[in-house]
């Protein structure tokens, strides 16, 4: 295959002489070794750094605003026997490759490696390399191709990580002093934080109405077409109620129907480009509810290298960029694959798509890195995850390189007149149907199939046609708010406003979720009462730090300093000034809200007798004991009795993926547990608690947890 014909070529094979000292490649991730060592050969010795050695240390800013920002780097606490390692193999190799990630991120860590080896050896010499995908064409042309390190991208880095200290150390000592202790706020994650809980805002605002839709059952011939109501007296119909619907059924159901038009539309569907990072996330969440997170490090594992067969395979290329750019021999690869399987839908030259105007263009589009590895072929190579997130990346990228499908519409209008006194009314109601008529680039796509290729048939009707009606079907609704943000329309977003950038949308969210300001219910993001206070405070007292326009031209200035256009020094500058200034005012003026979340309740402290206070922690609510700090007696806040033994249900989290459930705190002796959430309300028919479920098909509804009990009701039932 492919991978076996490439490993001949590599520069290892050169090597004759035993003697000869080996070549260090370090890489960032230790799962990139295998499959990079399996290319390279024995001439080379593959280490992974696992990430940044040397950062900005935790316990204080280092950062010396008064010398031009300059940074102060330490050593990772943890690390710096992986650092000695390195430097050790470095002394005993005769070159250093460093194959750090091709993005800001990774030249950094190339840059600091560099660095900390030249510290202690100057005799090796180091080089930079880099690849888009790790196959054994590109590993071995980016050995061959060595380049040196892009201080410019190295400096757009050290911006950002400086621009973010400096934010998040002076915004979160004001909101421990003024807020809660152990808060934290980060210059994009606020704007984040501001997205969701202004759109929690317009949802608790939103009052639903009422509106009815009609459809009738039409038969002609054998054959029953369904229709609904688009036009009443040549207006659209809005029916607020049940009466109104009844009115025009009644003037209507029984006189004649008539087929007054029938229009065929032909379109034409252009294939989608190859995916993006913000893309690939939001196609992840849509069809296989992926979070961003858990698509990140699955694409991680695709791209570092599966076994297939006696070989590890790189199977996609860089999983972080916002380019739509492929290489031509990418292009050459799929066309080729095209040209045996497909030859029918193979245009003639290859597609071309448009790079977005921010795009920052250094990587390609996420495309698997060889187009015969169909995910039917390496199905049993791969966990359930990886297939799934292989087979949507695979089948975006070959339906992007084929010919666009047609598709026929044929809308049929059917007029309903009724005459009644003086006046007439009339109703039109319009039956349609899609239909391919060319698959294109359809014949490859199933995980990704759409709207258009699962359409149903085109009615057979022709104008003048009479048709019988064979009933009415009237259904109420009601109108819907705005939807809260998923992870998928988080990340669509932020992508438009400019905020963030592909390395970062996943870890925007993380982090929100992880400071608990933002929980996950039903896949929608829901601000929690302290992301909410942090949220009025920053909008209050740092309007403009918190502005989406605000922090994109921020992100736009550090493409310019990885651009050569700026010096990060005057652009942190031009920042730091006026922001330190509010920082200082506002330190002196913010009313402080500690304790303004705190609540008596009627519960006591079983060890020194005194009330217990409901406060709100980093993790949510919990009970803890008015005579702290003398009793440090802290619990969880019971949510309702156990049908076992009587005793407390409270929250619990699984060990390892910290998995929230339900358990009994008279655990071990009482093994309950339940998966749902308590909610305030017993079940009327056996006493035993309910709780919440939510599907797609009843949506939020209320059960009791007694399994032998059958009571069951929507959640806008009793309460």
């Amino acid at each position: 295959m492919a991978t076996e014909k490439a490993v001949k070529k590599s520069p290892a094979k050169k090597k004759s002489s035993k003697q000869e000292k080996q070549i260090l490649v370090i890489v960032e991730s230790p799962g990139k070794v295998k499959t990079i060592e399996k290319y390279l050969g024995p001439s080379y010795n593959v280490k992974a750094s696992m990430g940044h050695l040397i950062d900005l240390p935790k316990s204080r800013t280092a950062i010396d605003v008064e010398h031009n920002f300059e940074p102060e780097y330490i050593t990772v606490r943890g690390r710096a026997k992986i650092l000695k390692e390195l430097q050790t193999d470095a002394k005993k190799s005769g070159k250093v490759l460093l194959a750090c990630d091709n993005d800001r991120e990774g030249e950094a860590i190339a840059w600091h490696l560099r660095n900390a080896i030249n510290a202690k050896t100057n005799q090796v010499p180091i080089e930079r390399i880099s690849f888009n995908e790790i196959t054994p064409q590109a590993v071995n042309e980016a050995v061959l191709n060595p380049r040196g390190i892009d201080e410019a991208k190295v400096a757009a880095q050290k911006a950002r990580r400086v621009l973010d200290r400096l934010v998040g150390y002076n915004l979160s000592p004001l909101l421990w002093k003024k807020v809660k202790n152990g808060l934290s706020a980060g210059r994009v994650q606020s704007v984040a934080l501001r997205l969701i809980c202004e759109r929690e805002k317009e949802v608790d605002s939103f009052i639903p109405e009422e509106y009815w839709t009609l459809e009738a059952d039409f038969k002609a011939g054998k054959t029953v077409y369904t229709a609904q109501l688009v036009l009443w007296n040549n207006n659209k119909p809005e029916l607020k109620n049940e009466s109104e619907v009844k009115s025009i059924i009644e003037k209507i159901q029984n006189n004649e129907c008539l087929v007054s038009d029938v229009r065929e539309t032909d379109k034409t569907i252009r294939p989608k480009a190859p995916f993006t990072t913000s893309q690939l996330q939001q196609t992840a969440a849509n069809r296989l509810g992926f979070t961003s997170r858990k698509t990140m490090q699955v694409a991680q594992q695709l791209y570092e290298g599966v076994a297939i067969g006696a070989s590890r395979v790189g199977l996609i290329t860089y999983m972080r960029t916002d380019s739509v750019r492929i290489s031509n021999t990418a292009l050459e690869d799929v066309r080729t694959w095209l040209g045996k399987n497909y030859p029918n839908e193979l245009p003639e030259k290859a597609v071309e798509y448009t790079v977005g105007k921010n795009a920052q263009d250094a990587h390609e589009a996420i495309r698997p890195t060889y187009t015969e590895y169909t995910p039917e072929s390496i199905k049993e190579n791969l966990t359930k995850d990886q297939l799934r997130l292989y087979t949507i990346i695979w089948e975006r990228f070959v339906s992007s390189q084929m010919n666009n499908a047609k598709s026929r519409t044929i809308s049929v209008d059917i007029k309903v007149t009724s005459s009644s006194g003086n006046s007439a009314d009339e109703g039109l109601f319009r039956v349609s149907g899609t239909k391919l008529l060319e698959k294109g680039f359809y014949r490859v796509i199933k995980l990704l199939s759409s709207k258009e290729e699962n359409s149903g048939s085109c009615p057979a009707l022709k104008t003048g046609e009479k048709v019988n009606v064979e009933k009415f079907r009237s259904e109420q609704h009601f109108t819907q708010g705005p939807a809260r943000y998923s992870d998928a329309s988080i990340v669509r977003t932020l992508e438009e406003k400019g905020i963030g950038r592909p390395s970062t949308y996943a870890s925007i969210i993380s982090v929100l979720l992880d400071r608990y300001y933002v929980t996950r219910s039903n896949k929608q993001l829901v601000p929690t009462i302290l992301g909410k206070l942090i949220f009025e405070v920053l909008v209050e007292h740092f309007p403009l730090y918190v502005d989406a326009d605000f922090t994109a031209s921020m992100e736009t200035k550090l493409d310019e300093v990885e651009e050569n256009r700026v010096s990060w020094p005057e652009m942190i500058r031009e920042f730091w000034d006026p922001f330190k200034t509010t920082v200082d005012d506002v330190s002196k003026t913010i009313e402080s809200y500690k304790g303004t979340l705190d609540e008596k309740t009627d519960f006591l402290c079983e060890k020194c007798g005194k009330n217990l206070y409901k406060k709100l922690g980093r993790f949510g609510f919990f009970l803890a004991c008015s005579g702290f700090p003398e009793c440090r007696n802290t619990k969880s806040i019971p949510l309702a009795k156990c049908p076992k033994c009587q005793g407390d249900v409270v929250a619990r989290k699984t060990k390892g993926r910290g998995k929230e459930f339900y358990g009994c705190t008279n655990y071990p002796d009482c093994d309950f547990i339940s998966h749902f959430k308590p909610i305030k309300q017993d079940c009327p028919k056996c006493g035993f608690f309910m709780v919440e479920k939510y599907d797609k098909k009843n949506g939020a509804h209320k059960v009791c947890i007694n399994p032998d009990c059958d009571y069951l009701h929507s959640a806008e039932g009793e309460e």
